[in-house]
């Protein structure tokens, strides 16, 4: 898949993943695993662009000693997922012509 269209695609599987339960990278890797290839390098990058965006935010949590940085979807976050999901048609509709459907 050109890596422009899934970097924009990842970002609302993250949004999801994080409107469901607030998490930590590597459980957000483990959870999308069935739907989507994503690796830190990957992650890390788009979680950062969340956060600066203000779609998401994070806080530290000590687990086993060690600190581990968990994110939560902001209320902004949710409301650009609302509006992704009240637009996939649109998406819907491209991917249709692209195949030949139209």
């Amino acid at each position: 898949m050109d890596p422009q269209v899934k970097k924009g695609l990842l970002e609302f599987c993250i949004l999801s993943r994080l409107s469901r339960e607030e998490s930590y990278g590597y459980q957000i890797i483990k959870d999308l695993a069935d739907w989507v290839e994503l690796s830190e390098s990957t992650l890390y990058p788009i979680l950062r662009r969340l956060e600066a965006g203000r779609d998401v935010e994070t806080y530290s949590r000590e687990y086993h000693s060690r600190i581990r940085r968990y994110y939560r979807i902001t209320d902004q976050g949710r409301e650009r997922l609302g509006v992704f999901n009240r637009e996939q048609w649109k998406l819907r509709r491209i991917l249709e012509y692209i195949e030949g459907k139209e």
